[in-house]
């Protein structure tokens, strides 16, 4: 599709309002935002910005359609997310398209990641009929004690630009069948794929009579951004982002007692042991560091080798790197697209800087390609123990490859780094990987066997320990995130036992 058909398909125009609640926001002061498309440089479109005005009323329409939207019953909140899902289906091959011109992921990636949000969307369809809480048993006679979970209110989802609608339908399907309504902050580097989606989610709501469920503000972290943080309307913030703005947005919303999920920076490592399958390992291999051109949070960034491994696998890695095809996104046999922007172009150029002076070794790669766009070179760096931007999550394509003796070494590396999201072993020894899976192995929030890092199912609960956040998303039981939980409990005899055997008795 061509970047005038992907945009017509999905209504979005060469200049876009920067919002929407409840209709689409008029602002004649902000700034225009151009969308650049990272391959070439040239402007896709423009938005115009949401200043502090439109960002009340953003605000305050999510806060007034919560007390209508809360009162539906979760089934039937069920059944607009499904048509929601239905019509992501309709338009999967243009959204998918619009993620790929506007970030720069292939277009396989692309269409995935509109797939996840239909993923989502039926998971959370069936979770509207099991929002369920506990029947507890009582120590007093004739009391009945419960747990049961109430919408929580307005959240807000802060997306970052490496996913700019899948974690936006992490969030959205699984709020608004809890009853909540959802504030969108996207990323200013991808603003066109949020105005796409909420075109469809308008789409949505108009069928089924809630307007205000879904909203849209699109502006700068410090005029936007900050203002959702430390609303105190907004009971629950969704952020993904670096670690170090995940810290400030966690120590904001702390401060006013609000609720964080923080999906930030990780540092992911995959061991190697010498009974693995080598030709799966460099598989999973090549897709966890070169896929997104290494700008997941999931991305491979640290390969622990076992020596008798090591020299067989790096041969072949080396040679895997220097085939990988880097160029147009969009084109059919492209497995490597361009970095998002300039900027991130220069911080991989610092790192690999750093490499050099910390006495790292550039085994392929570590160069700008030449010509339009934000095109780099894969690049592997033999690493050494003490070289300390390994430590550091650079937010492209480099893997540093370590060459340790023992899985003890091997986990004694992997898990120094202050980041603790995903990780993997490969091996063919049982004793290994259940080592690795249990207290004494890996400090992630997703530990895998036989597979890379990166790809994560909707179906389990995604996030990181450390300075990951602790946040979890998408599946599992993540939708407690979204709610407030509330112990009942009902006397039903004729008498007033107070617990633990209590006596207060006043004559």
């Amino acid at each position: 599709m061509e970047t005038k058909e992907i945009l017509s398909a999905l209504n979005v125009d060469a200049v876009n309002p920067g919002g929407y609640a409840r209709g689409w926001l008029t602002v004649t002061g902000g700034p225009e935002l151009a969308s650049l498309n990272p391959a070439s440089g040239e402007v896709i479109a423009k938005v115009r910005q949401a200043d502090a005005a439109a960002y009340e009323r953003v605000t305050a329409t999510a806060q007034q359609a919560f007390l209508t939207w809360r009162m539906v019953p979760a089934p039937k909140r069920g059944e607009m997310v499904r048509e929601l899902g239905n019509e992501l289906r309709a338009n999967k091959e243009a959204l998918g398209a619009l993620v790929s011109l506007e970030m720069g992921k292939i277009l396989s990636e692309g269409l995935g990641e509109v797939q996840e949000m239909i993923d989502m969307c039926d998971f959370a369809v069936g979770l509207s009929r099991q929002l369920y809480g506990l029947t507890i048993a009582s120590e007093r006679p004739r009391h009945r004690m419960y747990e049961q979970w109430h919408p929580i209110g307005p959240v807000g989802v802060i997306t970052a630009f490496n996913f700019p609608v899948a974690v936006w339908a992490w969030n959205a399907a699984l709020a608004a069948v809890c009853g909540d309504t959802v504030i969108w902050k996207p990323s200013s580097e991808t603003p066109l794929t949020a105005l796409a989606v909420q075109h469809i989610c308008n789409r949505v709501m108009a069928k089924f009579g809630c307007d205000g469920a879904f909203n849209l503000v699109i502006g700068s972290g410090r005029e936007v951004g900050q203002r959702l943080v430390d609303d105190k309307r907004v009971p629950l913030i969704s952020f993904t982002g670096s670690c170090a703005q995940g810290r400030k947005v966690s120590e904001s919303v702390a401060a006013r007692f609000g609720h964080s999920i923080l999906e930030l920076g990780g540092n992911n490592a995959i061991v190697v042991m010498d009974d693995a399958n080598l030709d799966l390992a460099l598989r999973g291999i090549l897709f966890a560091a070169v896929g997104t051109a290494g700008q997941r949070c999931t991305t491979l960034r640290r390969l622990i080798v076992q020596k008798g491994a090591y020299e067989r696998l790096v041969g072949r890695l080396v040679k895997g790197y220097r085939s990988v095809p880097i160029g147009d996104p969009l084109k059919p046999g492209t497995l490597m697209g361009p970095l998002v922007n300039e900027a991130a172009v220069q911080d991989m150029m610092a790192a690999l800087e750093k490499v050099r002076e910390q006495g790292g070794e550039i085994l392929t790669g570590g160069k700008k390609i030449s010509g339009p766009g934000n095109f780099v070179e894969p690049t592997i760096v033999k690493a050494h123990e003490g070289l300390a931007i390994a430590e550091d999550e650079t937010f492209a394509p480099i893997l540093y490859i370590y060459e340790i003796e023992t899985l003890e070494e091997a986990l004694a590396i992997h898990n120094a780094v202050p980041q603790g999201l995903s990780s993997a072993i490969f091996t063919t020894n049982l004793l290994s990987a259940e080592r690795f899976l249990s207290h004494e192995g890996s400090d992630c929030g997703i530990a895998n066997v036989n597979i890379g890092t990166s790809g994560a199912e909707i179906g389990g609960a995604f996030g990181g320990e450390k300075e990951t956040g602790g946040g979890r998303e998408a599946g599992s039981d993540a939708w407690k995130a979204y709610m407030r939980r509330q112990t009942c409990t009902i006397n039903w005899s004729q008498d007033l036992p107070l617990a633990q055997g209590v006596k207060f008795d006043v004559s």
